[in-house]
């Protein structure tokens, strides 16, 4: 795992969003979910941030995305991000989560998606359920 020392770029187009979400891992924690793209091959890290419309209204929904970025910038420069792309979605829990939790979730989220034997839920990638009853 290559990992970056310098400010990850930004993902900030939607179908790069949309790459991450439909090949990448996803992870929820209690503070956020993060979508995960490993690129071992990558020289740079590229990080995006999402809050819906469903967690509140405008500035509520930024105090959630400067929350996560904030606890991205500290986690990277603590622990070193690996090379690939990253989409930290925020919840209704990110804005009053304790700060500290929700860099632990973050790290949590980041060990869990990089780990190889990672398995996701048995619905598939998309989270969608093709077992459903109908």
């Amino acid at each position: 795992m290559h990992t970056t020392g310098h400010t990850p770029r930004r993902l900030k187009k939607r179908p790069q969003f949309l790459r991450v979400a439909g090949k990448g891992r996803k992870v929820a924690t209690p503070g956020m979910v993060v979508q995960i793209l490993p690129d071992d091959t990558a020289t740079e890290t590229r990080v995006g941030f999402t809050v819906t419309k469903k967690v509140g209204n405008s500035v509520i929904r930024n105090r959630t995305r400067r929350r996560l970025r904030e606890a991205l910038r500290l986690v990277a420069r603590e622990d070193g991000l690996p090379s690939g792309d990253f989409v930290l979605i925020g919840r209704d829990k990110t804005r009053e989560r304790d700060f500290s939790l929700l860099k632990d979730d973050l790290r949590q989220a980041l060990r869990k998606g990089l780990d190889v034997n990672f398995r996701e839920s048995p619905r598939g990638p998309s989270g969608k359920g093709r077992d459903r009853a109908k």
